[in-house]
């Protein structure tokens, strides 16, 4: 048979559309990034590694990621982009076959009060139909079911001119489920007035206990000379018109010592000035003010449902949309399987598939009402990516944080096998990760480096997972690092008793956990290790809790501002050059007046988004030129807040800079594995690992007896977590006492003692299977968390 001229030429020849099947990257220069040059495969998972600082995120979030939703924001119209951030083009010569990038990052869910695992999903939206249908009584449409919806009614008159005038009543209804007494918040907040003030004493004699609020003081003159109270009188002697005015009063111009002030209520004031702000950044006796004197309660008219009593009421069966939504999921994805209504069956397939994505990722242990805002990062990073699961779109590029943060050995398997899932579907996946078990599924790794910030932004090695192991990097020496058990444990000082435990699924545990020693609680993610740890310690223990959680601050805030750090260097500079210390505040005195110390200066557009330049008149430096002028061991303040922890420690260390109280914080910065930040980086910048670590350096000053650490190696590189072990040894030698809640199979290793919970999650947790040390944990091999540890010691 012979053959259509060609046709060998056909078959051997690719199409043309088939041969862009990398992402080209060349002349990256973002951050730390040196003029870097790479091609990332398509259709394959790609892993990037390196120590914390190296690079990784510049290169795959601010560059990759960054540029295809740039181009992906410019298809749209300018109406639309207006309500759009504005994306500056990264720093690089070219980027090539680039497809649209979806970030599955860590940045917790939006901690609005109103905001939970439902909604942050399809989940309740389809529970809230269901129940519209299948409900009764039926109270009305899905609305009628949501807590964020409050009910309205109004009524009024509309006048049809049709001839003769002719007016018409109208009224108009809506139902809403929201509860009335909490707002849809499941639970009230209410100021301890006794804590703000002994009301037996006058404000002459004294009565206000609030930090700052002492006799004399503007805080208090505020008060005492406003002429609305009497300040010789007991404030129990107030009338009700005195106590109003001196806890409530709207805030009112008036001239109060012959200064034209704002006077408002005690309790407004303190929300504002107190309540507002970030408690983790607060001094520590204005944090223990804070926390004596905030009450939340359980909503007494909801009882903490959110729902309206119409919304409670209405069931299908003996269930109501308050108690589907409390079910643990993996038990609300049975009820609903259970469920055989004909006329509601696509929504029923549709909620069944959803929720079985939260069990098979893991987390069948929350809840529908779990508050969004209490999720951890891994957590939050999980339930973005039961959006993406059931998805129909190919050829994505989909780009991972870190995805087995929070997550027990056991569970990083399954998390593995959804990223190749995703891979397997025709997708780029592209993830920065640390975990050996992450790496070794990569089908191309990438390794920067060799060191952190300026020491970075190199490529040290592309290739496969076995060339990485051969390479010499310092992630391939530590790729196949095991910690080894400790040959002896430190005896415990003493026991802290926690007694019938019962937070959230703990079941009623009763469990000592040593003092004077290194303890880890461990166990999978949802077994109640938190609930254990931060929800159930006595309320007398002097316990310093450090986690995760955001640190609130705009972007002015920094390393040296939340640290204390800038206090004595602003000190320093001020004695060495006879001039006050605010001069060097960007936030005060020396700011530039151009750009008032932000250092950019921000446009806002009207409907356009607003974009940033940076300020011309002090090139980025936040300070006025008078300013820079002034210099300490011949370097001026910009020049400091540019220097990384490192460099700093060295410069404050010795010579004519030499300043011990700087020298202190800087080495506790360093110690906790923090020498590459720059003093001057927005805090708006960090990681969550990060976060933890400068919070803990924060700390380390304080004289609290047991240091609660949570998860302290999210972020840390393999050849980093050696350090932190060391950190931690330092911490316990010096007396202190440190629980860690840790999943790193090297800490379990190096710890005194172990709690383990399980032996599931959720309510197939909560309870202690197993407490001792590290190698009867391993011998005895009788959990999962025993028998994960022995394979990673080799046991």
């Amino acid at each position: 048979m012979s053959k259509a001229p060609g046709s060998d030429e056909q078959t051997s020849v690719p199409h043309a559309a088939d041969r862009h099947d990398l992402i080209r990257v060349h002349g990256a220069r973002e951050n730390n990034l040196k003029d870097v040059s790479i091609e990332i495969p398509k259709r394959r998972l790609t892993v990037f590694t390196g120590v914390s600082g190296s690079g990784k995120s510049s290169l795959v979030f601010d560059t990759v990621a960054a540029e295809s939703q740039r181009l992906i924001n410019e298809t749209y119209s300018s109406f639309v982009q207006g309500f759009m951030p504005t994306l500056a083009r990264p720093e690089v010569d070219v980027l090539e076959g680039l497809t649209t990038a979806i970030i599955v990052d860590q940045q917790r869910l939006g901690a609005d009060p109103r905001s939970t695992v439902g909604t942050a999903t399809d989940a309740n939206a389809m529970l809230r139909i269901l129940f519209s249908r299948l409900g009764t009584p039926r109270i009305g449409p899905p609305s009628a079911y949501s807590f964020n919806v409050p009910s309205v009614r109004a009524s009024g008159a509309i006048t049809v001119e049709k001839g003769a005038k002719k007016a018409v009543r109208a009224t108009f209804e809506r139902t809403g489920g929201m509860c009335v007494r909490c707002e849809g918040r499941g639970t009230v907040s209410d100021i301890d007035l006794t804590q703000l003030y002994d009301d037996s004493k006058s404000l002459d004699g004294g009565a206000l206990t609030i930090p700052g609020y002492t006799t004399g003081g503007w805080n208090h003159r505020l008060y005492t000379e406003s002429g609305l109270v009497d300040p010789a009188k007991p404030i129990r002697s107030y009338t009700k018109k005195e106590l109003h005015a001196f806890l409530h009063h709207e805030p009112t111009r008036m001239k109060i010592a012959g200064i034209n002030m704002t006077y408002e209520g005690l309790v407004p004031r303190i929300q504002k000035s107190f309540l507002a702000k970030d408690k983790e950044g607060m001094q520590p006796h204005i944090r223990a003010f804070v926390e004596r004197a905030v009450t939340f309660t359980t909503c007494p008219e909801c009882d903490g449902t959110r729902l309206a009593e119409g919304a409670r009421a209405s069931k299908i069966g003996k269930v109501s949309i308050a108690d589907a939504c409390a079910m643990q999921i993996s038990d609300l994805a049975a009820w609903v399987r259970g469920l055989d209504e004909p006329s509601v069956a696509p929504l029923l397939t549709a909620l069944q598939l959803t929720l079985d994505s939260f069990v098979e990722i893991g987390l069948g242990y929350l809840s529908l009402d779990r508050p969004a805002g209490t999720l951890s990062g891994g957590e939050a990073q999980r339930v973005k990516m039961i959006r993406h699961l059931g998805s129909s779109l190919t050829d994505v590029t989909y780009v991972f944080d870190e995805p087995t943060v929070g997550l027990h050995p056991h569970d990083i398997r399954r998390m593995n096998d959804l990223l190749l899932q995703l891979r397997d579907k025709g997708n780029t996946v592209l993830v920065v990760e640390h975990k050996p078990e992450a790496i070794a599924i990569a089908d191309h790794v990438v390794d920067l480096g060799p060191g952190a910030g300026t020491a970075g932004g190199t490529i040290c090695f592309e290739g496969t997972v076995e060339g990485l192991r051969a390479s010499g990097t310092v992630t391939g020496r530590h790729l196949d690092d095991r910690a080894s058990l400790k040959d002896a444990v430190r005896e415990p000082a003493g026991v802290l008793e926690i007694r019938g435990a019962s937070a959230h699924n703990l079941r009623d545990v009763d469990v000592d956990v040593p003092l004077g020693v290194l303890t880890v609680v461990t166990g999978v993610a949802g077994s109640g290790k938190s609930s254990l740890v931060h929800g159930s310690l006595p309320p007398g223990a002097d316990v310093i809790s450090v986690d995760q959680s955001p640190i609130r601050g705009s972007r002015r805030s920094n390393p040296a501002t939340y640290t204390g750090l800038l206090d004595p260097i602003r000190k320093a500079f001020a004695k060495a050059n006879g001039v006050k210390p605010a001069l060097f505040s960007a936030n005060s005195e020396g700011a530039c007046p151009t750009c008032n110390g932000a250092g950019v200066l921000y446009t806002d557009l009207g409907m356009m988004a607003g974009t940033s330049s940076t300020c011309e008149d002090c090139e980025g430096k936040r300070f006025q030129a008078s300013v820079l002028e002034h210099l300490l061991g011949g370097r001026d303040i910009s020049e400091v807040l540019a220097m990384s922890v490192t460099e700093a420690g060295e410069f404050f260390g010795s010579g004519e800079a030499h300043t011990p109280a700087a020298q202190r914080i800087l080495a506790r910065l360093a110690d906790v594995g923090l020498g590459y930040l720059t003093l001057g980086q927005p805090l708006t910048t960090l990681s969550g690992g990060e976060r933890q670590r400068l919070k803990l350096a924060t700390h380390m000053g304080e004289k609290g007896g047991i240091y609660v650490l949570d998860e302290p190696t999210t972020g840390l590189h393999l050849a980093d977590v050696e350090q932190l072990l060391g950190l931690l040894d330092r911490l316990v030698d010096s007396g202190k006492s440190v629980v860690v809640v840790e999943h790193h199979q090297a800490v379990m290793a190096h710890a005194d003692w172990i709690i383990d919970l399980g032996p599931g999650a959720g309510h197939d947790g909560g309870r202690i299977v197993f407490e001792g040390t590290p190698a009867a944990l391993v011998a005895a091999r009788s959990t999962l968390t025993g028998e994960h540890l022995a394979e990673y010691v080799g046991a």
